[in-house]
């Protein structure tokens, strides 16, 4: 558990994740039970406060739910144990806080450059080429998130075998 705690810790970094961001989820993912805050101070050594930013940030990408148990009037926190659900929930959140605001200014762009008479043709031809992608991203996305889990495995096992039925 330590080892994925902390590789997990590693990659949320490279995620753009705070490593203790990171690590609590993989420590809620891996617990059998929720956990409340000081149990998850005291099993990965951190502050209590650090522990409490944490887990709104976690809250905020609908990762982390508050549980109570009966008995006891703290709060516990559990995630999703299914990989697939936490890939869908991390997806959403990064088309919310990257893909959409982006498109937003790309689309204000491609606005204002049809008044501007000194940005070069080719410029403004590049802007809408990025708009383009990024909305066939969008589109692509919407297909997706629409699959049952079933029918996404299936065209990830398949693989590059797709190409053979599309032709080269």
């Amino acid at each position: 558990m330590e080892k994925y705690i902390l590789h997990w810790g590693e990659m949320g970094t490279r995620w753009g994740v705070n490593r203790t961001v990171a690590q609590i989820h993989a420590l809620l993912y891996l617990a059998t039970n929720p956990m409340n805050a000081e149990e998850i101070t005291e099993t990965l050594g951190v502050a209590r406060s650090n522990v409490s930013t944490s887990i709104k940030e976690l809250q905020s990408w609908k990762l982390v739910k508050v549980v109570h148990l009966l008995g006891d009037r703290r709060d516990h926190f559990e995630t999703m144990k299914d990989p697939w659900d936490l890939f869908y929930t991390i997806m959403e959140g990064r088309k919310q806080r990257e893909l959409d605001p982006t498109m937003s200014v790309l689309r204000e762009c491609v606005l204002d450059s049809e008044q501007d008479k000194e940005t070069p043709a080719e410029v403004k031809a590049r802007i809408q080429e990025v708009l383009r992608f990024m909305e066939t991203l969008d589109n692509w996305h919407r297909q997706i998130k629409g699959l049952p889990k079933s029918t996404l495995l299936k065209l990830i096992r398949l693989g590059a075998k797709v190409q053979g039925f599309l032709g080269k």
